[in-house]
């Protein structure tokens, strides 16, 4: 089996081996995704410094040859010294590709919540497909939409974007907030007839070409992509060109759905660093577990007909589908079996999951460290903010909640990883 994808969990789980393919070669690599990054850097950094090291042999043999090529005495070891110049294979330094880098603008910050929902309802005509949605978003929440297709997580996305009314219930927005919204319709939407240069003109005609260039640089769109027609684009400039849309008047909150989909693995990666130095809200749709296990600390479950957190770390929820996809096998009657010791793989398992559960506990902890900072300010208890500090009290209590529901978890998996290793 051949398989050719940017998907880094897929490649991870999925292959053994890796074909590189750069500057017309192949090389091959044993092992995994992961396996490959490193043995790659590892390659790179032993050529690198083999390129290094001629040169600077390569240097001392040409400055002994120009000190003393003109002196009879030394003519032959000078003369010797050319031969072997001439004889150097050269060792060439790897040359480092174009780094994709997405650069979001920063919003100013708004009081929370920036989006509530009390009581809402959604859908198309009169078919309903969420309800009773009581929701609440921060301005510093990163949100992982979790769900089977045909659920209804691009409906909520549509909502919260304002792409789709409430059909019943209240739903409420910061004055000032500012929405970005990613989806895969807008990259087929955009003009193909026009280049990224005009895109932008039309969005900002009173901003200078440079600038709006600049902007196009920022996401990997150089001067000849620029003025390129969408058109002949590939597909992974025209989703950064929909990114810079959808960012361009810094968004508080940033909804993507199907962000990474015509994006490469240095192009995810980029999207993963850019979203997490990002001040504003994420909600993130996406079947890239990488993206969703770096870019997102909270998780929503959405099925039938309701969004509720999900308390469980992204490895459950992968074992979860897999066991609802996989189809139940008929019991035969047998006598009791003997208990047998995990396999390797389980106990692997089970250490992948302790670790899941440490990091979230880790992420929900800094949390928890930043909102104490945020109410240790005395600003905060003016009487003129007493809303302002209700709300962050709220949240300090939603975060402790979560901590010793996250701490649970962690206890519970190093329970049953404890006792698979001593069975």
């Amino acid at each position: 089996v051949i398989i050719i994808s940017h998907d880094r969990e897929l490649l991870n789980r999925a292959v053994g081996a890796i074909l590189h393919l750069e500057n017309r070669g192949l090389t091959y690599y044993s092992g995994n995704y992961d396996q490959f990054a490193r043995q790659r850097a590892a390659a790179r950094a032993v050529q690198a410094a083999a390129a290094k090291k001629q040169d600077a042999r390569r240097a001392h043999l040409q400055s002994f040859v120009n000190r003393f090529k003109a002196k009879a005495s030394k003519a032959k070891q000078a003369q010797s010294r050319v031969k072997m110049l001439e004889k150097m294979e050269t060792i060439r330094a790897p040359e480092d590709a174009a780094r994709t880098v997405f650069s979001f603008p920063e919003p100013e910050e708004l009081s929370p919540p920036i989006i509530a929902t009390e009581g809402v309802s959604v859908g198309y005509g009169e078919t309903v497909v969420l309800r009773n949605l009581n929701l609440r978003i921060d301005q510093d929440d990163r949100i992982a939409l979790l769900g089977k297709n045909g659920q209804g997580k691009s409906t909520l996305a549509k909502l919260l974007s304002d792409r789709l009314a409430p059909m019943s219930g209240k739903l409420t927005k910061s004055n000032k907030l500012r929405i970005g919204f990613f989806a895969q319709h807008q990259v087929e939407e955009l003009r193909v007839e026009e280049t990224p240069l005009q895109h932008l003109l039309r969005e900002r005609p009173a901003e200078g070409q440079s600038k709006l260039r600049a902007r196009l640089a920022g996401f990997g769109l150089g001067a000849d992509q620029a003025d390129t027609a969408v058109g002949r684009l590939s597909g992974g400039q025209k989703a950064r060109l929909s990114l810079l849309l959808a960012t361009i008047d810094a968004p508080h909150l940033l909804i993507l759905d199907e962000p990474t989909n015509h994006l490469d693995i240095e192009s995810r990666e980029a999207l993963v660093e850019a979203l997490m130095a990002y001040s504003g809200a994420v909600i993130l749709v996406s079947h890239d577990m990488h993206l969703l296990s770096m870019a997102a600390d909270r998780l929503w479950l959405v099925s039938d007909g309701a969004v509720k957190p999900y308390e469980e770390d992204l490895d459950t929820y992968r074992a979860f589908l897999l066991t609802q996809a996989a189809p139940e096998k008929p019991k035969a009657p047998t006598a009791a079996p003997k208990a047998e010791r995990p396999s390797r793989d389980a106990i692997l398992a089970l250490r992948a999951e302790a670790r899941k559960c440490e990091e979230r506990v880790a992420k929900i902890a800094e949390m928890h460290e930043k909102l104490s900072g945020k109410l240790a300010d005395p600003a905060l208890y003016d009487d003129a903010r007493k809303g302002d500090l209700e709300t962050w009290n709220r949240k300090f209590a939603e975060v402790e909640d979560g901590l010793a529901r996250a701490e649970a978890l962690w206890m519970e998996a190093l329970e049953r990883l404890e006792a698979a290793e001593a069975s």
